[in-house]
């Protein structure tokens, strides 16, 4: 990492932070150089395609999931908090699977598997605008057939 100031390649670390919302990490550097002090953002690039229903690609966006997240969770004992941690998790679950591209159905399974394990009402909400359910007895049969 160059400094900005004297353009020196050497620097140190002084203080490390990680943020879930956005998977960054902020480091704080020390020129070794001219001893002063800036700071620095590292993101991981996730570079996924999803393919959606109609048959068209897109990239991968971890804030359309924690939209679907938060909808799915309002008013329920889930916090935003952990709706942050979920999809971090979910997201370094979809990383971890080592694609290129990955369908919406996969996606929609591993959240809906998170759901199911926290809250009912977040995972039948889910479940309704995933599955796209016609009418109540679909929700009532998925209900029944869910195991919480």
């Amino acid at each position: 990492m160059r400094c900005p100031f004297c353009n020196a390649e050497e620097s140190k670390v002084t203080d490390s932070r990680s943020s879930l919302e956005s998977n960054t990490t902020r480091r704080r550097r020390e020129c070794l150089k001219c001893t002063r002090r800036f700071t620095t953002f590292e993101t991981i690039d996730l570079i996924v395609q999803v393919k959606k229903r109609s048959g068209l690609f897109e990239e991968f966006q971890v804030n359309k999931l924690i939209t679907g997240l938060d909808l799915a969770c309002q008013h329920t004992r889930i916090s935003h908090d952990k709706v942050m941690e979920l999809a971090s998790d979910i997201t370094q679950e979809i990383m971890e699977m080592q694609i290129k591209e990955i369908d919406t159905i996969m996606i929609g399974e591993i959240v809906m598997d998170r759901l199911k394990k926290l809250d009912a009402v977040a995972y039948v909400r889910f479940a309704c605008v995933y599955k796209r359910f016609k009418d109540k007895d679909e929700i009532i049969n998925a209900i029944d057939n869910s195991e919480f």
